[in-house]
């Protein structure tokens, strides 16, 4: 090979290895970049030297509902947000988890830009255990279920899909709030839940939470400037007085429609229901321990179990 020719070719080798080298950064660089969302969920972003809280949000509404853009934009500039909602309606689903079908996450762009969001096939108790295992890698420093439309004052917290995710949140040691508007339509009014929304949840990121802190919050369905203030209640006696109406299909086979009325036991002034009703934000601290404690004291000294 002539020295011209061999200083083509070494040239051409050069060309190549600094094309191959371009190509392996680059695809270093998207390796990175491209590594679940996950993973850059987990890291906190900086402002000036500060972290940022991660806020997880979720939902029994579904991630289309209004409520849960409100959500979103009454604590937006609070912390880092990750959506991880069900792709449909999974009202009144209680704290029911899916293991008899497969669960399916898929990353959406449904709101404004920054905001990583994601649907799940599954219940709000799967959102909030797929996005701590799948989605952040690590707890987030709070969790924000709703804004549910309709109550979820007294026993309704029972069947809520909205409290069961907040609540899963706290079992999982992750504080968290379970909020509900009373007004169940669509073109309900939120100013007001996200103006209380948005103070609750900044005074509560600059305390030291216990890590199974749980709140049911509650709106009154009225313009924001006609709420009276917060009020921290107890959880009313209350139920459904339930009546099944039979009916009839197209193929004139019988079915049954759940229908009932909400009716209140309690006539204190210290109760969820009493504060909504008075125009309060109502505040009941919740807690997944159902052990009734003083049944527990009564019964050890009444049968003598304790042996």
């Amino acid at each position: 090979m002539t020295t011209k020719k061999a200083t083509k070719a070494n040239n051409a080798i050069k060309v190549i290895k600094a094309s191959q080298e371009k190509k392996t950064k680059a695809s270093k660089k998207a390796r990175v970049s491209g590594k679940t969302t996950s993973k850059r969920s987990a890291t906190l972003s900086k402002t000036a030297g500060k972290s940022r809280p991660v806020i997880l949000i979720t939902n029994d509404d579904s991630i289309h509902a209004p409520g849960i853009r409100a959500l979103v934009e009454a604590v937006r500039s609070l912390g880092d947000i990750i959506v991880v909602a069900p792709d449909k309606p999974q009202s009144g689903m209680g704290h029911a988890i899916t293991i008899g079908s497969p669960l399916r996450l898929s990353k959406v762009s449904i709101f404004e830009e920054g905001i990583e969001s994601y649907t799940c096939s599954g219940t709000p108790v799967d959102c909030v255990k797929l996005a701590v295992d799948r989605v952040l890698h690590r707890k987030p420093d709070i969790c924000l279920s709703g804004i549910n439309h309709g109550a979820n004052h007294s026993i309704n917290v029972i069947y809520s899909g909205t409290m069961s995710a907040a609540l899963e949140a706290s079992i999982e040691g992750i504080p968290s709030m379970g909020l509900s508007l009373l007004d169940p339509s669509v073109e309900a009014d939120f100013e007001g839940a996200k103006k209380y929304t948005r103070e609750l949840v900044a005074q509560l990121l600059n305390k030291k939470l216990d890590k199974h802190f749980c709140l049911n919050v509650n709106f009154p369905a009225v313009p924001a400037e006609l709420i009276q203030g917060v009020k921290v209640c107890r959880q009313a006696y209350a139920k459904y007085e339930e009546d099944f109406e039979e009916r009839t299909d197209p193929a004139g086979k019988k079915y049954y429609w759940l229908t009932g009325e909400f009716v209140n036991f309690d006539d204190q002034t210290d109760t969820d229901v009493w504060a909504l009703a008075n125009h309060y934000v109502s505040v009941v601290p919740v807690q997944f321990d159902l052990t009734n404690y003083k049944l527990k004291e009564t019964l050890k000294k009444q049968l003598h179990l304790d042996i």
